[in-house]
């Protein structure tokens, strides 16, 4: 993927959008309908994909009174909000609840243990559904009231451009013929799909993506999880704390291969010592049924049998059926759409965001992508992309969240950085919460003290790396983070501990 540094605006014409008309509800509650062809193209965004690239920018757009409509097949929110994040993390949720029963006795709280506990499936994935559903029902009434028209259905690009505009083709789900749109800017947003392999064909019952896990009716007994990416890692987490039997086959000699390495190890342990098995330098070549089991073959020629295997081996981009090679749209052999940092691709009026042009996988780097795009695109001034400044999270129990450069960039010298890992067994919440496993990790400029990046294994980590990332964001030194003053006991009391230690090694 190209990210380019000219930042200029592609044409002229992208300034026409000021002034543009706001485009008030409809009569009956809902947004105006996407016009056809013969209304005045230029004033019209069509947005493909409803997740949060699409969503966030029509927002942005409709908030700088463009015609906006978005063309979306499963509902507002997108795969994210019904199918994916979304629902992953409400099931995760649910096997915190579970964590909470483990090793009660150390607390003076005296329980039958994990074994006395029992988890209903069909209550936790109605829940799940249920809260997806919610969530997108409140982001299309948003997207009502900010005037945004929303098309059930699918959409690619025409045959040609008519000058400065876009022939957008639309297919409504309710089976109503095909009809062309005209607009100045067109934004893909269609997000991935699960990967599928050619010998590891999901059916639904026994073999699963992640999408379709909540369609059981039970708890699986032996859940082998083939991937041990961020989603391997994650599902792997959620089925051993309700305890569920799991097995994860790892490619790589440690599961998250492309996480710090201090920290997916530690999460590794973690999972050893609750009993996960973990097959390392494993590599899957197929996954078949055999009656109520399924029989994973491994690379090396053994086999792994249990009673039910997820595949959690990567995404694929719904770009195949845009149209977008059709068009002239630069899409790379993996079938991303290729952007810059604006969210624009080599075609002027034509923008791309989210999982789709595979710059990084997370909801609000897409969100962030698509706001760019529109900014952009309405002439307004906007701020390049900057990866560096991302804060992610694996929500594994203990979670892991990174932002800023990473470990092997300090190790290679990429990066010139002082650094200090301070273990939380020396934090005295964490001792009172019975946290023994976990850590803070800060990164600095050797002379300066700038903080530059952070790593955080622990409960909640998704909350303590803010502090961090506000520090990454805006150029705060060690010597400012020290000086702040935090509560006691907290867990966050070890990020300004870190940032004092750093202190001390540059006075040494």
């Amino acid at each position: 993927m190209t990210h380019g540094d000219d930042d200029s605006p592609p044409r002229a014409y992208e300034r026409i959008w000021r002034g543009v008309s706001y485009v008030a509800p409809w009569r009956n509650g809902s947004a105006r309908p996407a016009g056809r062809l013969g209304e005045t193209a230029v004033n019209r965004i069509v947005i493909i994909g409803g997740g949060p690239a699409g969503y966030e920018a029509a927002l942005v757009a409709a908030q700088l009174d463009a015609d906006v409509t978005i063309v979306e097949e499963d509902g507002a929110g997108g795969a994210c909000v019904l199918h994916d994040c979304v629902p992953s993390k409400t099931f995760i949720a649910s096997s915190d609840v579970v964590t909470g029963y483990r090793d009660t006795e150390e607390f003076g709280v005296h329980s039958d243990g994990l074994e006395a506990i029992t988890v209903d499936a069909t209550l936790v994935h109605g829940r799940v559904r249920r809260l997806a559903a919610a969530q997108s029902s409140d982001i299309h009434a948003k997207l009502i009231k900010a005037g945004v028209a929303m098309i059930s259905g699918s959409a690619r690009l025409g045959e040609d451009s008519l000058g400065h505009h876009h022939k957008v083709r639309i297919t409504p789900t309710d089976g109503d013929a095909e009809y062309s749109v005209d607009a100045g800017t067109v934004l893909i947003a269609t997000g991935a799909t699960p990967r599928i392999l050619s010998d590891a064909q999901p059916d639904g019952e026994r073999i699963l993506t992640w999408r379709q896990i909540y369609d059981l009716r039970e708890l699986p007994e032996h859940l082998v999880v083939i991937g041990s990416g961020v989603t391997g890692a994650e599902f792997a987490s959620a089925y051993l704390a309700m305890g569920v039997k799991v097995t994860l086959v790892s490619s790589r000699d440690r599961v998250m291969p492309h996480e710090d390495a201090d920290a997916a190890m530690a999460i590794e342990r973690v999972f050893r010592t609750r009993g996960m098995q973990i097959m390392n330098n494993s590599r899957a070549n197929a996954v078949r049924r055999q009656g109520d089991a399924v029989v994973v073959e491994l690379a090396d020629g053994r086999t792994v049998t249990g009673s039910h295997a997820l595949m959690c081996v990567g995404s694929v981009p719904n770009t195949a059926d845009l149209g977008l090679v059709e068009y002239g749209v630069a899409v790379s052999p993996g079938g991303y759409v290729t952007t810059d940092r604006v969210s624009r691709t080599n075609v002027p009026g034509i923008y791309a965001a989210g999982d789709c042009t595979g710059v990084l996988a997370l909801a609000s780097v897409a969100a962030m992508q698509g706001r760019i795009a529109m900014w952009h695109a309405l002439g307004e001034a906007v701020a390049p992309l900057r990866l560096k400044t991302v804060a992610a999270n694996v929500f594994t129990d203990p979670e892991l969240a990174t932002v800023g450069v990473s470990q092997q960039d300090v190790a290679s010298g990429k990066v010139p950085a002082r650094e200090v890992m301070l273990p939380l067994t020396g934090n005295a919440r964490a001792k009172m919460a019975g946290i023994s496993d976990g850590f803070i990790k800060l990164f600095c400029r050797p002379a300066s003290g700038l903080v530059v990046g952070g790593v955080v294994v622990s409960p909640r980590a998704s909350e303590l790396i803010m502090p961090i990332a506000m520090a990454v964001e805006n150029h705060l030194t060690v010597d400012q983070l020290a000086h702040t003053i935090t509560i006691y006991p907290s867990l966050s009391g070890s990020v300004a501990e870190a940032a004092r230690q750093l202190m001390q090694h540059e006075s040494d």
